[in-house]
């Protein structure tokens, strides 16, 4: 601020993340913006939250305070599904998980109050904030919580992907307006607009498990721009409204955003403390889209970035590409081209553009909609033209992918697989058909495994055509609604005996506010059908469930999944390894030894 001769800031933006400048990353992007327009924006990133030391830094801002949790919802980053506290941050200098509170949102918003009375608005955003706007089940308190707007005693909530609302906030705050009826933002209010769809109270919510499943449907239902209404929710003597979330952006606005000038580097202050390990993801990879129409019901993406996907185009992500040639830490290696889901780059159903997503069918559940073009061709001739740039030595797509969209794409889907498995897959692709039990699929928003299994013996065979050694991880859940021991035991079954691995990735479910998941897990229903539901809730029961799929037989998953995978890779069998992925064993009666 000195050498720029600024006295004072228009927006502070505090952050739980270690400072990245990169288009990934919520806080860098919402500031290159705000800087675009000709705002002066200061950041104050991973504040300690319990002295004035970090949040008098750059005085008080003219505008107002932004605040997020940082890329991840808080209570996930500091505690594990089993409710233990996680030892490190990919988000932390030197990794450790020391540097994020519980509940940052609200931390963070306290602490500005706690230090600049009758300050400026202080403005809520990001993840954390996104899915906690209405009231939700909290999986850490086991209860329901109400709206983080009012526990933070903030100003005004940005939900969804913020550059127009933050920038549209700024613009009235500049003029001397208040940005008390911006589009994607959420409010305290002691009135209700006549035209407000009215959901049940937080009180109601708190107490009866059908009004909470109701006020989550009206809520979901009302997350596109095209057709979503004005939502009003009461909590005790005051509402929280919710405007309809802005438009979607276009192709260009996405492309003028990734032309901004990030630094692609964390902030010589954080890189001085330590590594910060998501600084090699987000680095040097290229997020080519926006949105996801799988809906699954674990995950929050349709409620946060929407049900349709936007795309840049080809040049904006050719131009991005060619310019990472002129950082210094640049190596000739993309690590990831994609979004939510890497092969949804490039094709949306025009109905949805047009008219909103539907409310009473899905895109890719129980089967694709014939409205949606799945298409690769785009995705693949973007591929190619990026392997083939100057100075590029590999592209690779480390997003996950949906199997069943390439199988289902009869025109272009082995032409994708062909340039997918040949040129763009580091060693190991991953998939992540979550289970493989019919009905805890269902409850999923998932399909079958016949597409799994499609896909498997194509990538083996493409693999072995260009002789490339390539394997398969597959991700599982275990303990996730509806899911029981004999569901688990199922699934073990599935994996030796169809896909012959022993699965080293399972994860066991975490509810988190903002999806489907959550609310069967807190009700014990299913939301489609009101039927009850078998959910693990012990802490030993989760534990148990993951241990029948990952097994306990003292072999780490991955040598398991690299003997079997290695079978299917080469056709030829590794040493010591049986053709039931088990190591081989010799030796006499009453002692064996491994060989």
């Amino acid at each position: 601020m000195r050498s720029r001769g600024w006295e004072q800031l228009d927006v502070i933006l505090v952050t739980g993340d270690a400072y990245i400048d990169a288009p990934q990353i919520g806080v860098a992007l919402i500031g290159r913006v705000l800087e675009r327009a000709g705002y002066r924006v200061g950041v104050i990133a991973q504040p300690d939250w319990n002295t004035d030391s970090d949040i008098l830094r750059l005085g008080e801002p003219r505008l107002f305070w932004g605040v997020t949790a940082g890329s991840v919802d808080s209570m996930v980053a500091n505690y594990t599904a089993l409710q233990k506290p996680r030892r490190t941050d990919d988000y932390t200098p030197g990794g450790k998980n020391t540097r994020r509170p519980d509940r940052a949102g609200i931390a963070y918003s306290n602490l500005i109050r706690r230090f600049y009375k009758n300050t400026v608005p202080i403005v809520l955003g990001g993840l954390e904030a996104s899915l906690r706007r209405v009231a939700h089940y909290d999986y850490w308190t086991d209860r329901i919580r109400r709206s983080i707007l009012f526990d933070a005693k903030a100003d005004i909530l940005v939900y969804g992907m913020g550059e127009r609302a933050i920038l549209e906030i700024a613009n009235l705050l500049n003029d001397g307006a208040a940005p008390d009826a911006v589009r994607g933002t959420c409010v305290i209010s002691r009135t209700v607009p006549e035209d407000a769809l009215i959901l049940p109270a937080y009180d109601e919510c708190a107490q009866d498990h059908t009004a909470f499943l109701r006020m989550f449907r009206l809520f979901y239902d009302n997350t596109d721009p095209v057709t979503a209404r004005p939502l009003a929710q009461q909590h005790g003597d005051r509402w929280l409204l919710q405007h309809p979330p802005q438009p979607f952006e276009t192709q260009e606005e996405l492309d003028a955003v990734h032309a901004l000038p990030f630094a692609r580097d964390a902030h010589p202050i954080a890189k001085r403390e330590g590594e910060i390990r998501a600084l090699d993801t987000i680095q040097f990879s290229l997020q080519t889209h926006r949105g996801c129409y799988g809906e699954c019901n674990f995950c929050a993406i349709a409620v946060h970035e929407g049900r349709r996907v936007r795309w840049r185009s080809e040049e904006s992500i050719l131009a991005e590409a060619a310019g990472f040639g002129k950082h210094p830490a640049f190596k000739g290696i993309i690590p990831d081209v994609g979004g939510p889901t890497a092969n949804m780059y490039g094709y949306e159903c025009e109905k949805k553009i047009s008219k909103g997503a539907c409310t009473d069918k899905r895109c890719v559940f129980p089967e694709l909609c014939r409205q949606l073009p799945v298409d690769h061709s785009r995705y693949t001739d973007l591929l190619h033209r990026l392997r083939t740039l100057p100075g590029i030595r590999h592209v690779f797509v480390a997003s996950g992918i949906r199997h069943d969209l390439v199988m289902d794409d009869t025109r272009c889907g082995m032409q994708f697989m062909e340039e997918l498995v040949g040129h763009h897959v580091s060693g190991r692709l991953k998939l992540a058909p979550d289970h493989s039990d019919p009905a805890v699929l269902s409850l999923m928003g998932k399909g079958g495994t016949e597409a799994l299994l499609d896909f498997r013996e194509r990538f083996f065979t493409l693999s072995r055509r260009f002789g490339k050694r390539q394997f398969l991880s597959y991700y599982f859940i275990a303990a996730y609604p509806g899911s029981e021991e004999r569901h688990m035991l199922a699934l073990r079954e599935f994996a030796a005996g169809e896909l012959a691995v022993e699965p080293e990735q399972v994860q066991i479910f975490t509810p988190t506010p903002g999806t489907w998941a959550s609310v069967m897990y807190h009700t014990g229903l299913d939301p489609f059908t009101g039927k009850p539901l078998s959910v693990e809730r012990g802490l030993r029961g989760k534990r148990r469930q993951k241990e029948i799929l990952a097994g306990r037989d003292g072999k780490t998953g991955s040598e398991r999944s690299y003997a079997t995978d290695v079978r299917h890779a080469t056709g030829k069998i590794p040493g010591g390894i049986s053709r039931s992925g088990k190591e081989r064993t010799s030796g006499t009666r009453g002692q064996r030894k491994k060989k």
